[in-house]
């Protein structure tokens, strides 16, 4: 973060100084809200959460180097006390961002958006200085957390913002506006908590409307190919810029085919030339989120050449995303197990196949959450799609959603043993340790509270056998 002094950040906050010596004392390091991750010059933030209450490690993170604690109550340390600690984070986070005038760019969407954000930094960075969130930090406390540790030389602030409601992507645009919004599709995520993808499309749209004018830098990038993304160019004022792989977009992909190990590579065109990329992310939903990093890549001045280097060299930066892991004997484990819903589930399905040519494919797969009255349908669907794809093998992991996948693939014709269903992740693990043979592929897919992800790590824990974690 730059460097405030108390007094400047108790001004910025609206704060009452406590226990404070010295209100010229300078904040240097980072703002955080783990206590471990305090230290010389740092301002540690005290939330209280259902189990810990962050004030009781105020003394700790003092004496850890931090410079003073931004809390609700007076610690007995050096603080700042506010009325409300997420309020006054944001207000501070505003506050350095206009300082710095970095330009930010920010990106929503159903599915893809940890994905896309992690394309857009590796290709930006090779531009300049660009900070972004990290994993999935994309919410009231994570966004703001992230756009504070960025700068005098950060050149690029890339913020992907998450929303389970109507009104929340308005509420982080005011926190950190952006002049470059990026909308990747409307989907069936979270929409049990929305109500219908009408509602989903009302909620992501607020980014492009807080975008500023085009005579003022402003940008609108939206998905061609998702109509209630298309739709969106009528509620801002900001230039816009379309990508997909309609003809009627200005960054788009020709020739788009999987490589014998199903990575993508298409012929990338921007309205600067074009050029060609092959991806080392698997799966062909990559293409739409390469496009769309290219579409911000281009608007913020790099050429085509540029462009398609960086994405044929970005990799992977947050874990349990289409983890592809060989083990000695030749069994390939993909943990794709940080989340899912219908698009992603179905991503991955079709990654798998191509991935399997010629080996047996497994698709270990669990509940898809918040979809509310759509579940049944969603998972029966999923299903269906694993026999017509020819999956070798569904594994469908869990209670009643898990039940609803196995039957979807029985309903589609999947009669003898190419599906079964088990009733949790050590049951699949012993499953799978007694069936793999070398040369197979298996997918680990299922919404992050299934917690799937441990299949995978006991998979690729060769000669143990050791039980996996309960959840």
């Amino acid at each position: 973060m730059i460097t405030l002094s108390l007094a400047e950040i108790a001004e910025v906050v609206g704060g009452r100084m406590h226990d404070i010596p010295d209100a010229s004392a300078q904040v240097t390091g980072p703002v955080v809200r783990d206590s471990r991750e305090a230290g010389p010059g740092s301002l540690f933030v005290a939330f209280v959460g259902e189990r810990v209450d962050g004030h009781d490690f105020a003394a700790a993170v003092v004496d850890s180097g931090a410079v003073a604690v931004l809390g609700s109550r007076p610690v007995g340390v050096p603080a700042i006390v506010v009325d409300d600690v997420q309020a006054a984070l944001g207000a501070l986070a505003r506050h350095v961002v206009h300082r710095l005038g970095t330009t930010l760019v920010a990106l929503t969407g159903s599915a893809g958006k940890t994905s896309t954000k992690d394309l857009i930094a590796q290709v930006l960075r090779r531009k300049a200085p660009t900070v972004f969130t990290p994993g999935s930090l994309n919410n009231e406390i994570g966004l703001p957390l992230t756009a504070l540790t960025a700068t005098e030389e950060t050149r690029f602030l890339v913020l992907e913002m998450g929303a389970r409601g109507i009104g929340h992507i308005r509420y982080l645009c005011e926190l950190t506006p952006p002049k470059v919004g990026l909308v990747l599709n409307v989907g069936s995520a979270h929409i049990g908590e929305f109500g219908g993808r009408e509602q989903i499309a009302q909620a992501k749209g607020e980014l492009v409307e807080a975008l500023p004018p085009a005579e003022e830098g402003g940008t609108a990038i939206l998905n061609a190919d998702d109509t209630l993304v298309r739709a969106m160019a009528s509620r801002t004022k900001a230039k816009v810029l379309l990508f997909g792989e309609s003809d009627e977009a200005d960054v788009r992909a020709e020739n788009v085919r999987l490589t014998d190990t199903g990575q993508p590579s298409f012929r990338l065109h921007t309205p600067s030339g074009a050029s060609d990329v092959t991806m080392r992310l698997y799966g062909e939903h990559h293409v739409s989120n390469a496009l769309a990093a290219a579409a911000v890549a281009h608007e913020l001045g790099m050429s085509a050449d540029e462009i398609a280097t960086a994405l044929s060299e970005a990799g992977s930066l947050s874990r349990w995303r289409m983890e592809v892991t060989e083990r000695p004997d030749g069994v390939t484990v993909v943990n794709d197990a940080y989340n899912a819903n219908p698009e992603s589930m179905k991503a991955a399905l079709r990654a798998l196949v191509a991935m399997g040519k010629g080996r047996r494919t497994w698709a270990v797969l669990g509940k898809m959450a918040e979809l509310g009255d759509e579940a049944l349908a969603e998972h029966d669907a999923v299903g269906r799609l694993a026999v017509r794809l020819n999956v070798s093998k569904l594994v469908a992991v869990g209670g009643r959603e898990a039940q609803w996948l196995q039957l979807g693939a029985y309903n589609e014709g999947s009669w003898g043993e190419e599906s079964v269903h088990v009733s949790d992740a050590q049951a699949a693990v012993d499953l799978l340790r007694s069936e793999l043979r070398p040369g197979d592929v298996v997918l680990v897919k299922a919404s992050r509270s299934v917690g799937l992800e441990s299949v995978a790590t006991a998979l690729l824990e060769t000669g143990t056998e050791g039980e996996v974690a309960a959840r």
